[in-house]
């Protein structure tokens, strides 16, 4: 297949240890925020947006990211999400609100970073198209009553959705023990014939009872089927799940992954996710490995930081990137969690 000349800003990023991606959701549809999301970060210096492999989603995300272009930013690649598997990533909330007592504190509506659940039961859910399946809800509920199902794509409808979103980038979910559907999926890929940066490949510890040297084998065996179709391999660490504790903790797992993988890790950057957030950078200054990761992603932080902003603008009736003083407000908390990773004065970069 043909592999896309490299994008220079965004491989240099990954070489020198400056990479930031943006996670907006493997699952999640809120177009408006999606759009705002994409033209915010990339303002912010991201290099990369990881969005739903979804026609509606990707629409929105270019809109995003063409305005920002068109105001000075760098390009960005625009990344899809697909899996091998159930995971939590594809997944949505559900429950039924006539179930809900009508004394509930709504602990479910304070934990969830989408703004998916309302404030008050009535006849409403979990708001799908926000929902992006981080699944702090789920153990919220006093009753139990909130449940999670798949939302993942068919492997069949795979090559011809590629050619259709034509991204920059893929990254596929997988899990230990998947490496037959993981085959399955990289083969779809290059079915496609879509030029490709990068193959992104997620995977993690937490849940799959592995050690370090179980995980190192399992991206080994990833490694060889994405060489074989000429892919060029960037690994996602995974520290936590997305429903975990979202604190220094979590950025620690999120580093220590990172420390104990590198030594036995396949050649590709490696990235960090899982649990990043404001902390990751300072847990990172204090690590005792004297080498860097590629870079960082960050996902439901990214979100939570600016989502009264998102909300406020909704309710104006208007998107984010057209309420100036709210895009003002937003964009300096952006940048004050992508800055650390660009080195770079927040001054210098544009928007």
């Amino acid at each position: 297949m043909v592999i896309r000349p490299a994008s220079g800003l965004a491989e240099q990023a990954l070489a020198s240890g400056h990479w930031v991606k943006l996670i907006c959701g493997a699952s999640n549809q809120d177009l408006a925020s999606i759009a705002d999301l994409c033209a915010l970060y990339a303002c912010a210096g991201v290099q990369c947006v990881d969005v739903a492999a979804d026609p509606a989603v990707v629409r929105a995300a270019r809109i995003g990211l063409s305005w920002s272009l068109a105001r000075g930013a760098s390009p960005v690649w625009l990344m899809v999400s697909v899996s091998d598997g159930s995971d939590a990533h594809f997944r949505k909330a559900q429950f039924d609100p006539l179930r809900c007592p009508a004394d509930c504190s709504r602990p479910c509506m304070r934990v969830c970073p989408a703004d998916a659940i309302p404030a008050s039961p009535g006849n409403s859910g979990v708001d799908e198209a926000r929902c992006y399946g981080c699944g702090r809800c789920l153990p919220a509920c006093p009753l139990g009553l909130i449940t999670a199902r798949d939302h993942v794509l068919a492997r069949d409808a795979l090559a011809p959705l590629l050619q259709e979103l034509a991204p920059d980038a893929v990254e596929v979910h997988t899990a230990p023990g998947r490496s037959l559907a993981f085959a399955q999926v990289i083969e779809a890929i290059a079915e496609s014939k879509v030029s490709l940066q990068r193959v992104a490949v997620s995977c993690g510890l937490e849940g799959h009872g592995l050690t370090s040297v179980d995980l190192s084998r399992e991206l080994w065996q990833r490694h060889g089927l994405l060489r074989r179709h000429g892919f060029s391999p960037l690994w996602q660490l995974d520290g936590r799940p997305m429903s975990g504790d979202v604190g220094r903790g979590t950025a620690r797992s999120a580093v220590q992954l990172w420390e104990r993988l590198r030594p036995m890790a396949p050649p590709g950057p490696l990235q960090l996710a899982g649990g990043t957030n404001a902390s990751t950078w300072s847990v990172l200054q204090q690590s005792a490995d004297d080498a860097f990761p590629a870079g960082v992603a960050f996902g439901g932080h990214a979100r939570s930081l600016v989502q009264p902003w998102l909300s406020q603008a909704l309710e104006r009736g208007q998107p984010l990137i057209e309420w100036q003083e709210g895009w003002e407000q937003a964009l300096a908390l952006a940048r004050a969690l992508v800055d650390p990773w660009l080195q770079s004065p927040c001054g210098a970069l544009p928007c």
